[in-house]
C-alpha cells in the first residue's frame, strides 16, 4: 500500500503517530533533544487521557519556542527550519481524525522536502516540474506509482529513506494497534540520527 493509501486509511491514532515522527525525525533543526516529544509520544499510548494531547502538544511547545530564542534567532530565512515549525505550529490541539488527517499528510510531504534540502537536491530543482510541492518523481513514489521492483528512480537515497520510514510508521501502527507504538518510536529515533547527520554534513559544507 502507498503512503498516501496508508494516510487516507489511518485510524485516529495512526494519524497522529504518523504527524509526530515525521516532527521527532525533524527535531534537531528546531534546537530540541533527544527526549523533548516524549511527553507527546506518551499521550498517545493505551490508557492516555483523551485530553493529555492538548496539555502536552503547549508543553511541547513552550519548551522548542525557549531553545529556539536561546538560539538567538539561528535557522531565520532557513526553509527546512520554517518546515520543521510548521509542522509543530499547525499540529491540531483536538485528536480527531479529521482534524489529524490533513496535519499528518502536510508533515509528510514537509519531512520529505526537509531531506531534499539538507541533500542539497532542491536546489537542482526545476519548479514547473513538481506536484504538490514535490518533484513529480517524488510525488509519483508518495503515491506508490514507482517503476516495478519498488525503485524510486530520480529520488536521493537520503529521500528514499525517509519515504521507506513513514510507510514503515503506519504500517505498525496499522498492524498492531496501540502495540506498534514502541516500533514507531524506533523507526522515528533512528530517522532523527539520520537527519541530524545530514544537517551537521550541511554546516560543514557551508564553512
Amino acid at each position: 500500500m502507498s503512503l498516501v493509501e496508508l494516510i487516507a486509511q489511518a485510524d485516529e491514532r495512526g494519524l497522529a503517530v504518523s504527524g509526530l515522527a515525521c516532527l521527532d525525525r525533524c527535531v534537531p533543526l528546531l534546537g530540541g533533544d533527544d527526549e523533548v516529544l516524549r511527553p507527546l509520544w506518551a499521550s498517545l499510548a493505551e490508557g492516555a487521557g483523551p485530553d493529555d494531547w492538548a496539555g502536552r502538544l503547549e508543553e511541547v511547545r513552550g519548551k522548542l519556542g525557549a531553545a529556539a530564542a536561546a538560539a538567538d534567532g539561528d535557522g531565520d530565512g532557513d526553509e527546512a527550519v520554517a518546515l520543521a515549525r510548521r509542522m509543530l505550529t499547525t499540529a491540531p490541539a483536538r485528536r480527531s481524525a479529521a482534524e489529524l488527517r490533513p496535519w499528518a499528510d502536510a508533515c509528510s510531504v514537509a519531512a520529505l522536502r526537509i531531506h531534499r534540502l539538507l541533500d542539497g537536491a532542491a536546489a537542482r530543482d526545476d519548479d514547473a516540474d513538481q506536484v504538490g510541492g514535490l518533484p513529480r518523481a517524488l510525488h509519483a513514489a508518495r503515491a506508490g506509482e514507482s517503476p516495478a521492483g519498488g525503485r524510486t528512480e530520480g529520488v536521493s537515497p537520503l529521500v528514499a529513506a525517509e519515504l521507506r520510514r513513514q510507510v514503515a510508521v503506519l504500517e505498525r501502527l496499522s498492524a498492531h494497534g496501540p502495540t506498534g507504538l514502541r516500533g514507531a518510536l524506533e523507526v522515528a529515533t533512528e530517522g532523527r540520527r539520520v537527519l541530524r547527520a545530514a544537517v551537521s554534513r550541511r554546516s560543514r559544507r557551508k564553512d
